[in-house]
This record gives C-alpha cells, sequence and structure tokens, in this order.
C-alpha cells in the first residue's frame, strides 16, 4: 500500500477531453512516466522524484476544497504508482474515481469509476487493460496513428467508448482528416481538448 504519491499538481478545473468533457473535475497529476512521447506537454512529469510526496489524506482534503465530486489521477503514468489506497479514501469522501493511463504497467490498481486507456507508440500496453477500459482515446499526430488505434478496437469490450484526439501542435493538419475519418466510421467519436480552446488548466 503506498501512504504517499508524488504529486506534480492538483487543480480544479473542467475535464476538457473525452466522455466527460465539460464537467468540473479535481484532477491529481502524479509524477513517474517512463513512455517517452516526443509531443507530451508535461514532460517536467516524468520523474517522480522531482515532486514532492503527499499523504492520501492530504490529497483527499485539497479535492474536498471544491464542491465538484469527480477526481482525475492522470500524470505522468499513474499507474506506475499503487492507487488502491487513494481511491479508496477518494470514494469514501463521496468522489467518482476516474484515470487517464497508458496502460504500459503490470498492474491495475485502484478502484476506478472511469478507465480512459490512451495508449502509445512508444510503448506497448499490458493487455491487462483491454477489458477494463471504459474509454479508448488515442492521440492522431500523423496518418498511420489512424491505423493504431483501430488495432485496438477488436480487444476492448464492446461498450467501450472510442474517441481520436488531434495532438494540439498538429491540429491545424490532422483535425480535418480526424472529421472525415469519424464521418466514414461512426463508431469512432472526436474528442476536443476544449480546456486550451477555453484557456483554462
Amino acid at each position: 500500500m503506498q501512504a504517499t504519491l508524488p504529486v506534480m499538481e492538483a487543480f480544479y478545473t473542467l475535464q476538457g477531453e473525452g466522455a466527460h468533457t465539460g464537467r468540473a473535475a479535481y484532477f491529481i497529476r502524479l509524477g513517474g512516466c517512463d513512455v517517452g512521447c516526443h509531443w507530451c506537454d508535461v514532460k517536467e512529469s516524468w520523474d517522480a522524484d522531482a515532486h514532492p510526496k503527499l499523504t492520501i489524506e492530504t490529497i483527499v482534503d485539497g479535492a474536498l476544497h471544491y464542491p465538484g465530486r469527480m477526481a482525475v489521477v492522470t500524470g505522468g503514468e499513474p499507474l506506475m504508482h499503487d492507487l488502491t489506497d487513494l481511491t479508496d479514501a477518494l470514494q469514501t469522501a463521496g468522489f467518482q474515481t476516474n484515470i487517464e493511463t497508458s496502460g504500459v504497467c503490470q498492474a491495475v490498481t485502484g478502484s476506478w469509476d472511469w478507465i480512459c486507456f490512451s495508449p502509445k507508440k512508444f510503448k506497448k500496453p499490458n493487455p491487462a487493460i483491454f477489458d477494463k477500459a471504459d474509454e479508448l482515446k488515442v492521440i492522431i499526430y500523423n496518418q498511420s496513428d489512424f491505423a493504431f488505434a483501430e488495432s485496438f478496437v477488436p480487444h476492448l469490450r464492446p461498450d467501450c467508448k472510442l474517441f481520436l484526439q488531434t495532438e494540439w501542435s498538429r491540429s491545424n493538419e490532422m483535425l480535418p482528416r480526424i472529421v472525415d475519418y469519424v464521418k466514414d466510421h461512426p463508431q469512432w467519436q472526436i474528442s476536443l481538448q476544449t480546456h486550451k480552446y477555453l484557456d483554462i488548466p
């Protein structure tokens, strides 16, 4: 069990992406990641030792300062840590627990109300994530990423929601391609980073 976790930042905002877009959410961004996406916009999260280690009680107390009761645990790669104590404490305090993970870790720890599986080409996911994912969100950086996204669909639950999201710096080029792809493959939806359009954290 993990008594403390390295927290890069924690803040209250709106969920900007995926199935819960637009909902008030308390984000808990944990330090530590070994996936190494070159376009990652939070590279400062990669080194877990660079961030303060906070107790579970401190993390949950921070969330309780705000009226929203959806907590989103992200990173970095949050499943590098045992998240059992954190999710137990959050759920006891009345929070819905959501996570975004690349699925590369050996175990899915914690009790989750919603799992967003966001695989990356840089490191293969562990198949253990496939039947747990409520949402597949694939970042589209170039044309080959569409086939990469489709490669996971046969392994997921039939009710898993499917999202394609352009890498922010490539939006002008890739977003029109995503629009056309979703029109031709309507099982997919577009995820937009609405928090960036709204200029909020």
